[in-house]
């Protein structure tokens, strides 16, 4: 673990939340780097994600399944992701002590747990950042963090379940963020 997995969730969180706020009031149902789902589907995907990572520390399942996200959003989305988000940061907290914790992917230390939750809300931060045109990049220090802690799970999760797309190659003179969006199967000059 070579990243602090706590900061770098609450950074992510912090990343999510931003893009959320930020999504103009017509652009709910617009196409995103997820082709196959609108900006409401990829926000419930990933509030619903934050609360799957947790439910074996929680006790408390998502009320749907994350990868059939509704294509619909709360009367007030902000503050329901904002909700899970400050739930999700908590389980992982409790755990901060204990030699591990309970995961879909089996026990794993909460900090390394907190860093994969990150993953999940950094990349669809930036998916619902920039299908909205909000300038809200990818930082290379996010990147760069998560690459090095948590870039195996992408790897994992892709072929154990294929919910990542093939990576792609990353253009010529990349930034590590940019290689990272690519390693992820995102194309990272994706525009609306």
């Amino acid at each position: 673990m070579t990243a602090d997995g706590f900061k770098l969730l609450a950074d992510a969180h912090a990343y999510l939340l931003t893009a959320v706020r930020g999504v103009p009031a017509g652009a709910w149902g617009d196409p995103t780097p997820c082709s196959d789902w609108t900006v409401r589907q990829v926000l419930n995907h990933a509030r619903l994600d934050q609360q799957a990572l947790v439910m074996q520390i929680t006790g408390v399942a998502p009320e749907t399944d994350p990868f059939e996200p509704e294509d619909a959003t709360a009367a007030d989305p902000v503050a329901e992701l904002a909700a899970v988000l400050e739930a999700a940061a908590a389980a992982w907290e409790s755990g901060r002590d204990a030699e591990s914790v309970p995961t879909p992917m089996g026990p794993m230390p909460a900090d390394t747990g907190a860093a994969v939750a990150a993953l999940d809300a950094g990349i669809h931060a930036w998916d619902i950042a920039r299908a909205t045109g909000q300038d809200l990049p990818l930082t290379e220090e996010m990147a760069g963090a998560l690459a090095d802690t948590v870039s195996g799970i992408v790897d994992f999760v892709r072929d154990s379940f294929g919910k990542y797309a093939p990576a792609l190659t990353a253009p010529e003179g990349a930034d590590r963020a940019e290689r990272f969006l690519a390693f992820t199967g995102r194309d990272p000059h994706w525009s609306r």
